[in-house]
């Protein structure tokens, strides 16, 4: 562990305890080792999570706005035809 370290108290459920024990025992690390890559990698896996979150809502609003556009696009065109289609039914053509 590198820089100043902290002692804390946990409660964990017994099954836990064994499960990480046998961890530990096949791994050859001790407790605090294993606490310490587990925080790790639960911080990192939760700021992963959340940096794709935030691409993801970038994403949506993204698109939002191209849909938007493209819906914008297609209502006039729409409204463009209703008018030439509605100019020659007054004509009677």
């Amino acid at each position: 562990m590198s820089g100043s370290s902290q002692k804390i108290t946990v409660s964990l459920p017994s099954k836990l305890v064994e499960e990480i024990d046998e961890v530990i025992r096949f791994e050859m690390k001790d407790f605090s080792d294993f606490m310490n890559e587990a925080a790790r990698f639960y911080l990192l896996r939760q700021r992963q999570r959340l940096k794709i979150k935030n691409e993801m809502i970038a994403g949506y609003s993204e698109m939002a706005s191209i849909n938007l556009t493209l819906a914008e696009m297609g209502l006039a065109v729409d409204m463009s035809s209703l008018m030439t289609y509605e100019g020659k039914m007054s004509k009677g053509e």
